[in-house]
């Protein structure tokens, strides 16, 4: 009986040390890991390296390093290599049909890396979603609309989808369409147009301003004027023009038409076997 209690004791005392020292290299192994990959986004030479990228290599090393943790603590805990590649081999194929979904995810996140068809603080749309990119990780993209919320979208879905991006240039063509009524001058509208056009300061003049008669509605000569901004004032040269052409037509007695119906009445003439 003293020689089991002895031995009992003895196995008690190895576990207990193999459980205490997985346990600490468990709970300092996960510490270590934020420190260093806190210490890495400081690092200046990183943060050199496309935004975009950062985040990804960021989430990416977090990712291993965990694993690598757990796995150490699970060898030291005593468990076998073979029994534990095994259990891990069987677990991944599990939660690979699992998890199909994020698979896609991350593959769509590693294409979208290497192409780059977007950085961070680019403003992009797909087919069901748009808005500026916040943010890049291994499986989502995040993204804030102009209203100011929050999209998470999964890499998977934008890989496999074209993608328009509206800041990728440095310049981008604002097109806007103006109507004149029937009877204007289409001279003088195009004068007016290009004229107000060269008195918008963040309007490039080069490419040229082009404005030019359109096409003719049915109640209206609509007209076409196309200048060249910087992309990041598209939006203030667009609601600036069109307030400004506005204005100018007002100045110059060019009438802005609206729809409009004319009907004729035709009254028949009685016959003198009628009256």
């Amino acid at each position: 009986m003293e020689k089991i209690m002895d031995q009992l004791l003895q196995w008690m005392t190895q576990t207990g040390i193999h459980l205490l020292c997985g346990l600490l290299v468990l709970f300092i192994g996960l510490k270590a890991v934020k420190i260093a990959v806190r210490f890495l986004a400081k690092n200046k030479r990183f943060q050199k390296i496309d935004k975009t990228l950062q985040s990804f290599l960021t989430s990416a090393l977090k990712i291993m390093l965990n694993t690598a943790v757990v796995i150490t603590a699970a060898v030291i805990l005593g468990i076998p290599t073979t029994s534990f590649i095994t259990l891990l081999a069987s677990a991944g194929l599990a939660i690979g049909m699992a998890f199909q979904g994020s698979l896609s995810n991350f593959a769509g996140g590693v294409l979208l890396l290497l192409h780059k068809p977007f950085r961070e603080g680019d403003y992009i749309e797909s087919s069901a979603y748009a808005g500026t990119v916040k943010n890049l990780s291994v499986l989502y993209t995040t993204l804030n609309t102009y209203d100011n919320k929050q999209i998470t979208v999964p890499n998977g879905i934008l890989a496999n989808q074209p993608i328009i991006n509206y800041t990728a240039e440095e310049l981008r063509r604002v097109d806007l369409t103006f109507s004149a009524a029937y009877g204007s001058d289409i001279e003088q509208v195009k004068k007016i147009l290009l004229q107000t056009a060269k008195n918008e300061p963040r309007i490039k003049q080069e490419p040229p301003v082009f404005a030019g008669l359109q096409e003719q509605q049915d109640s209206a000569l609509q007209f076409s004027l196309k200048v060249w901004c910087a992309s990041s004032d598209y939006w203030t040269v667009y609601y600036s023009l069109t307030e400004r052409v506005n204005a100018a037509f007002i100045r110059n007695g060019i009438e802005i038409p609206f729809p409009q119906l004319d009907v004729h009445v035709k009254q028949e003439q009685k016959t003198e076997k009628e009256v």
